[in-house]
């Protein structure tokens, strides 16, 4: 697919089902791929991601839904559950962290610029997750990008064994879209764009 109508068919889709365009291994592969090559500042490659599929998947949206059923009234909580479940119903999840272990380290060996070693983190974190997002819908699958952290931090950390060090940034959840994305309205260009010649 040509790089630009990939861009264009990466769209954020709620409808997705338990079934996969591609393989497991190749859902590895682009993870991979992404988390290398994916840029950071001073090359500092400070992002992580795990990738969770089968039980894994499901327990993750389980321990979502018991976080959020304890901090959610009952009588408003059914869309909270829909959307849950609806997550859940998915082929699996990516979570992105980034380690702040990395970061500190490079606080502290340039420290004329500590303070934005957070800023360019998140977006090192933001470029990974739209590559990844990109790639996986270039091969028919459906994503959308979520984010429950901090609510649900210790406990993952715990069930999944993640490193103390890993900050969880977002949740992706994804499998085969069974459904068309939302319409979108696009702003005037003209004024996101400005041309200075």
């Amino acid at each position: 697919m040509e790089f630009y109508e990939a861009i264009k068919t990466r769209r954020t889709r709620y409808d997705i089902d338990s079934t996969a365009t591609i393989g497991d291994n190749r859902i590895e592969e682009i993870l991979r791929d992404a988390v290398k090559n994916a840029p950071s500042a001073f090359n500092s490659q400070s992002s992580r991601a795990i990738l969770l599929l089968g039980e894994n998947h499901v327990k993750l949206w389980s321990i979502v839904k018991e976080i959020l059923c304890s901090k959610v009234s009952e009588e408003n909580f059914a869309p909270t559950d829909a959307k849950i479940n609806s997550f859940a119903a998915g082929h699996g999840t990516i979570l992105y962290y980034e380690d702040m272990a990395v970061i500190k380290n490079m606080q502290e060996a340039v420290p004329t610029y500590a303070d934005n070693f957070p800023v360019w983190s998140m977006q090192s974190a933001g470029m990974l997750q739209y590559v990844v997002w990109t790639a996986l819908a270039t091969e028919g699958m459906g994503a959308s990008l979520q984010h429950y952290n901090p609510i649900i931090d210790e406990e993952v950390a715990q069930v999944f064994s993640v490193p103390k060090s890993w900050k969880l940034i977002a949740q992706m959840p994804f499998g085969s879209p069974t459904g068309e994305p939302a319409e979108l309205e696009y702003m005037d260009l003209a004024n996101r764009v400005l041309v200075k010649k």
